[in-house]
């Protein structure tokens, strides 16, 4: 009380506009450190006093502050009536029953934090970032290794699947039970793991990897470990293990794609003669991953139950079930043609398919809930296999387009020099950076039993994107090699697939729009769900309990994002020094902004933002790189700082920060706010002036190139994990050992250079005035040697496959030309 006192008597001593200054600074302050509310009202006593106001504003004060702090008169008095408002406005979002399943699939995690708008970056740290325990890196050295060596991703594409040596191979080596117990026959491998595998398979080739992912990932296998019956885990589960059941699962159809609660799929619960429960079913599903040759069918669709022989409702809602392929009804044996990319994708019908009541995963009790089933599925499973395939894509164009830039020549010099090629290397290579980070961090939550929802999407659609830009840049700096089709080219099925990986799992659009943020801000919000909950519910007590301080997280997040603005973060703390910590603060900075920024849009358009998918795409795209910048800031400081990744992480960082204030100025530019719009434009213009982040500078680029271009150590660190043939005959193992040539090459290189220049030689390609510079003394005879050996190797490293105009109608090779022999023929299938 007595310093209370003080207080209030120094404000009574300074002049008026002092006072004033005092207390915009004191509101700053108080909102900054996210002060109680009886401190707010302390100072505001102590305003009242510099202001020297007369006592009716101070009774009147008083009144307001009694008001706001005790509970049970506020939700008299304020709370209860601004609820009534509210709901009669429909101003907070409906969600129906689907919504509300999908919304509290899994769990928040770290995004939690980076909503919040004062993010625990020690936390954020502290989360795991897993290694392969010995078991896994074996499996991974072993079987997956020996599996890329029976396979080439040309002459999968040729063969349009792949031999039955391989798929014996898979099966023996469970390839198809990652993820199932051993109890139950299966390896029981870790989401980090599960990740590590499909990328390596993915850096070899992309049918291989969706082949091995996709019973490992939303599936049979996964419902039944996590749903099922204990019958139901003994019958099936050691069998899929094993690849005895080759399993698909049914959910998108024509007219429930993104939309899969609008399926049309039935099933209706009838009493048979023998007196047994049974589903009829009818159903006609499409893009169906493996279902051509699997034998057991998982199948979403709207249970109903007409004759109540199972529970009180007649419509039970969606539910899953096991249907055995060779049920009377049930149509296979057609495929879809996915961009001529040669993995199983394929429709499923079924007429009047006959199956027990005991068919349902879980049983009677799982009737109604595979809505549920498939939403928890999901919040795990699309932060695994399809970001693993785009992590183990990235890695092989940073690998490759390394080599390849150091080989090739253009204009007498290695095209790995020119400006030209180094933006789009730099991004190939921060890209990579980027995605590994957040993939072993993201998997490490996973396994450590958080099922993020959010960020998983977040995962989903940026690893995705990004896996795009990176094959379209390697497509450019490759130019002709990326297009020539053959078993050289390392590009061209990646850069035809990856539409693919855009659409599956929840559209790219749908994801970014509806999901990250739409569905993110009520989410992961502190305060925004239990509101609405509150409001559905008519709970004014929870409703006044969240609503209130929901105020206050708004009032803290404005001071924060300003005084962090105007000090560019620098009055955030770090939790590490070095390279990392000015990330850190800024990463501050955007979380305060983006918290304020998001309640502004909640406030503005309330339960119309979910239509507003340009608005909440951009905040989407703020949560998605604050996450992916947490993410590259976890690997960098738990890999221990390695001083050779530092171009690659600090470009990584900036560029996230770019994006992020692009999406800012977006925001600010278009939304809109009655009777405060030019506040916004304003706060744009000093974005602008003032903004989070800028693109990587040249510099940088150029030192991210650079570093893709040197063999050793840490260029194996950046792309470890990738499928390295050892021969000289796949395309990049002939990039791999002509690069080393060239740089054992490099010191007579410069020696026929300054002979050149001084006219000792004669302006020639160096494999034509070898053997002239070893007559004149300029490189000694091995050196010529060396020097022709790198040569040619240099030149068949840039070939193309060329084909015959009979060949290239009849027949396909499964080798490059010019070794001798004839190419295989192709199967009659493909002829």
């Amino acid at each position: 009380m007595e310093a209370i006192m003080e207080l209030v008597g120094f404000f009574s001593e300074i002049p008026l506009w002092a006072s004033i200054g005092s207390a915009v600074l004191l509101m700053l302050i108080l909102g900054y450190t996210g002060a109680p509310l009886w401190l707010w009202a302390v100072a505001g006593y102590a305003g009242l006093v510099g202001l020297d106001a007369p006592t009716w504003l101070y009774i009147t004060y008083t009144v307001l502050v009694l008001v706001f702090n005790i509970k049970p008169i506020r939700r008299v008095v304020l709370s209860g009536p601004i609820m009534k408002l509210l709901d009669a406005l429909n101003f907070l979002p409906k969600i129906s029953e689907t919504e509300q399943t999908a919304i509290e699939a899994g769990n928040v995690w770290v995004e939690g934090e980076l909503f919040s708008g004062k993010p625990d970056f020690k936390r954020i740290l502290d989360e795991d970032y897993p290694d392969l325990t010995e078991e896994e890196q074996a499996f991974v050295d072993g079987p997956v290794e020996k599996l890329c060596e029976m396979v080439t991703d040309w002459d999968v594409m040729v063969r349009k699947g792949f031999t039955d040596e391989v798929w014996d191979f898979m099966r023996k080596e469970k390839f198809f039970g990652l993820i199932v117990p051993k109890k139950y026959s299966g390896l029981e491998f870790s989401a980090t793991a599960h990740s590590a595998i499909v990328a390596k398979l993915a850096s070899r080739c992309g049918p291989l990897a969706t082949t091995v992912m996709v019973p490992n990932s939303l599936g049979p296998a996964e419902l039944l470990l996590h749903y099922g019956t204990e019958e139901q885990k003994d019958h099936y589960l050691p069998k899929l293990a094993t690849g005895e059941e080759m399993p698909c699962f049914g959910l998108t159809e024509a007219n429930a794609g993104s939309d899969a609660g609008s399926m049309r799929s039935e099933g209706v619960v009838f009493k048979g003669d023998d007196g047994e429960l049974y589903l009829r079913m009818n159903f006609e599903k499409r893009y169906i991953t493996l279902a051509a040759i699997s034998t057991v069918i998982g199948l979403a669709f709207n249970l109903k139950d007409p004759d109540h022989l199972i529970g009180d409702e007649e419509n039970r809602g969606i539910t899953c079930a096991l249907i055995p392929s060779d049920t009377e009804g049930v149509v296979l044996g057609r495929r879809h043609d996915p961009l001529g990319i040669p993995f199983y994708n394929c429709p499923i019908d079924g007429k009047d398919v006959v199956v027990p009541i005991d068919a349902i995963i879980g049983g009677k009790e799982g009737a109604g809930n595979g809505w549920r089933m498939l939403m928890e599925s999901l919040a795990v499973g699309r932060g695994i296999s399809l970001p693993a395939q785009s992590v183990g894509g990235a890695k092989v164009a940073t690998r490759a387009i390394g080599a390849y830039t150091a080989i090739r020549k253009q204009f007498g010099l290695n095209i790995g020099k020119f400006e030209g090629i180094e933006e789009p290397m730099a991004r190939i290579g921060g890209y990579t950076y980027l995605m590994e980070g957040a993939r072993r961090y993201t998997t490490g939550g996973l396994d450590s039993g958080q099922k993020p929802a959010v960020v998983t999407a977040i995962a989903k659609y940026n690893f995705t994107e990004l896996g795009r830009e990176i094959v379209n840049d390697a497509m450019d700096i490759v130019g002709g090699a990326g297009i020539s089709r053959g078993p050289r080219n390392i590009f061209a099925s990646s850069y035809t697939a990856m539409p693919i990986a855009i659409t599956v799992e929840g559209a790219n659009i749908l994801t970014r729009t509806l999901m990250i943020f739409g569905q993110g801000a009520i989410r992961c919000h502190p305060y925004a769900y239990n509101e609405i909950d509150a409001l559905m519910n008519k709970d004014v007590k929870a409703f006044d309990d969240n609503f209130w301080k929901h105020i206050g997280h708004v009032a803290r997040n404005k001071s924060r994002a300003f005084l962090l603005s105007i000090t560019r973060g620098r009055l955030a703390s770090s939790p590490v020094s070095g390279p990392s910590a000015k990330y850190f603060r800024k990463l501050a900075w955007t979380s305060a902004s983006f918290a304020f920024f998001a309640d502004i849009a909640l406030g503005s358009y309330g339960g119309a933002l979910k239509m507003k998918e340009k608005i909440a795409g951009r905040y989407a795209d703020i949560l998605s790189y604050m996450y992916l910048a947490s993410g590259a800031l976890k690997r960098f400081e738990a890999e221990g700082r390695r001083e050779a990744d530092r171009p690659y992480f600090e470009w990584a960082m900036e560029y996230s920060f770019w994006k992020i204030q692009q999406a800012f100025e977006g925001i600010l530019r278009e939304i809109k706010v009655p009777g405060l719009s030019w506040v916004f434009r304003l706060a744009g213009v000093w974005g602008r002036l003032n903004p989070i982040g800028t693109y990587p500078s040249d510099k940088l680029g150029h030192k991210v190139a650079q570093a893709m271009q040197t063999r050793g150590e840490d260029r194996d660190h950046v792309t470890d994990g990738i499928f390295l043939p050892k021969d000289d005959e796949s395309a990049i193992g002939r990039y791999e050992q002509t690069m080393e040539l060239v740089e054992q090459a490099w010191p007579a290189f410069k020696k026929l250079y300054k002979a050149i220049k001084a006219k000792e030689l004669p302006k020639e390609p160096y494999l034509e005035i070898a053997d002239l510079a070893v007559e004149k003394g300029v490189l000694t005879k091995e050196e010529g040697e060396l020097v022709k050996k790198t040569e040619q190797a240099r030149n068949d490293a840039i070939q193309v496959d060329e084909f015959t105009l009979d060949e290239y109608m009849n027949e396909t090779p499964s080798k490059p030309f010019g070794d001798g022999e004839r190419p295989e023929k192709a199967p009659e299938a493909m002829v």
